[in-house]
């Protein structure tokens, strides 16, 4: 079955979502969802997105925040246009019914995170993301000019590779024509045809053993874009969250969020004693990259699995105001935040690269474009700076749509894109060699490319990966197409794309810390 639209959203989060309302009133739109519309990495997001509301904060302050914390590797205009463009961004989500708390005064109750010189989060409690996708969720429902496609799942962007053309790696005339997308209840591949194709898949989370991810986070964007022979970079820089709550088995591992270090909460080793300050003159408040690391090390040289969260100098009824879902979780498991501490380890988080994008969220392929996680933008350089994130999404979902518009009516549908090619035999074994070979993937990259590295590690984790991805392929070729098989391809190519780049990156810089070149560069590299 073929299928056109005038625009193609793959994914439903806060970018692709954004990107389909704003793109609504000029054409049909198709929003493609892996699994429920409910079920995306926005709803995980705890913290809150970051503007500047009130003086003494200002643009420049919150510019010069982004660029310390991305230690040198940011993309200067990229970070001056998604700043200057929040408080716009913030108006449009408020009309969207966004609920953001507020003090007895009227004003945003703004919170202050790790690497932030002001009080600049608007949040609502301790989950704002959830809030967010529940009010996008209500408008996206109602407009008629989208159709929502649940348990739709992209496989492939479709380009002049599958008219039997030779395409070559970053050429400039790449076209996307639409996606090759499964219906996961039917189990019949769709051709969808689209003048214009967003990227909002989203992150990687699945590629390691612990993650604050959703399951869906299998890294399908980039690694379909990497297939296009899109242009992709930064893989190197992937950001583990320094205070995830320590409970073995959990996945995705619950989140406890870094507004409330700037709360007050104090990190301290099992004796009690705080350790932040040997690492960092901001301490507990400095940057995620650091903290992490600085705990890593606490980790290794005691012999101990976790640190502590300690929160409980601060008033009781106040901290299960702010934090409402985390006092919830923690006294499940028989913690009370307002009296024990809370055991954290660090845990994958965010992917600061992806698709490369020019400042209107356009990628290296002609009509591709690409928002949220799975993109880079240059904002976050070498480390993201704490609820930069929702921000930089909606704010490039706006500029796609901005760039996408005029161009539409120029676009003609491919009618000679085939039909996918569906043959093959289901193999009794598929799923068991499956299984297995994700549990690998994710073995591989928490033990040799976690938060430190060596180049001994990394070769070692892209041999191992190689055999892997032979086997995988192998596979794919003599199966019927499913869900998991692709979700497999999709993790050995992120996590294959995030060795390469990591063995080529010479130096330590933000998220990247290896012992071979423990030292940054001095120029950007």
């Amino acid at each position: 079955m073929t299928r056109k639209f005038d625009f193609l959203v793959i994914g439903s989060g806060i970018a692709g979502i954004s990107f389909a309302l704003k793109a609504a009133p000029y054409g049909k739109v198709a929003l493609l969802c892996k699994t429920t519309l409910d079920e995306s990495n926005t709803s995980y997001a705890q913290g809150g997105i970051a503007s500047v509301m009130y003086e003494p904060d200002n643009f420049q302050k919150h510019i010069d925040d982004t660029l310390i914390a991305g230690d040198g590797h940011c993309d200067i205009a990229a970070v001056e246009k998604v700043i200057c463009n929040a408080p716009t961004q913030i108006e449009e989500l408020l009309k969207w019914g966004v609920d953001f708390d507020k003090t007895e005064e009227g004003l945003f109750d703004l919170h202050r995170e790790g690497g932030h010189s002001e009080h600049r989060i608007l949040h609502h409690k301790d989950n704002t993301g959830f809030e967010i996708q529940q009010s996008l969720n209500e408008q996206v429902s109602n407009h008629p000019n989208i159709e929502i496609f649940e348990n739709y799942f992209a496989i492939e962007i479709l380009t002049q590779h599958h008219l039997g053309e030779i395409v070559t790696q970053h050429s400039s005339n790449i076209q996307c024509y639409g996606a090759y997308v499964l219906n996961q209840q039917s189990n019949h591949i769709h051709t969808f045809l689209a003048k214009a194709t967003l990227l909002a898949t989203g992150g990687i989370g699945s590629v390691y053993a612990t993650t604050t991810n959703p399951g869906i986070a299998t890294g399908d964007g980039i690694a379909m874009a990497h297939r296009a022979r899109a242009v992709i970079q930064d893989m190197e820089f992937v950001q583990f969250h320094p205070t995830a709550l320590y409970h073995p088995g959990e996945r995705p591992t619950y989140l406890i969020t870094e507004a409330i270090r700037g709360y007050g909460a104090v990190l301290r080793c099992k004796d009690g004693r705080e350790f932040m300050q040997k690492y960092d003159e901001r301490g507990s408040l400095a940057p995620r990259d650091i903290v992490a690391r600085a705990i890593d090390n606490e980790m290794k040289i005691r012999g101990h699995e976790f640190v502590y969260l300690d929160v409980t100098h601060k008033d009781a009824e106040e901290t299960k105001e702010h934090f409402p879902n985390i006092y919830k979780k923690c006294l499940e498991l028989g913690i009370d935040i307002t009296k024990d501490m809370i055991p954290v380890s660090p845990t994958q988080h965010y992917l600061c690269g992806g698709i490369v994008v020019d400042l209107n969220g356009k990628t290296s392929i002609n009509q591709l474009y690409a928002a949220g996680e799975c993109s880079r933008t240059g904002l976050h350089g070498a480390n993201r700076l704490a609820s930069n994130s929702l921000l930089e999404a909606i704010v490039y979902a706006d500029l796609a749509v901005k760039d996408a518009v005029p161009t539409i009516e120029k676009v003609e549908f491919n009618e000679l894109i085939p039909a996918w090619d569906d043959e093959g035999t289901k193999l009794p074994e598929e799923m068991v060699l499956i299984t297995h070979s994700f549990r690998e993937v994710e073995q591989i990259m928490s033990t040799y490319v976690g938060i430190v590295r060596s180049n001994l590690r990394l070769k070692r984790a892209m041999s191992r990966l190689e055999i892997i991805y032979r086997e995988t392929e192998d596979l794919f070729d003599r199966s019927v197409v499913s869900r998991e098989i692709c979700e497999l391809r999709n993790v050995i190519s992120v996590a294959y794309l995030i060795i390469k780049h990591a063995l080529r990156r010479k130096e330590s810089r933000g998220l990247h810390y290896t012992i071979d070149y423990p030292k940054r560069m001095r120029n950007d590299s």
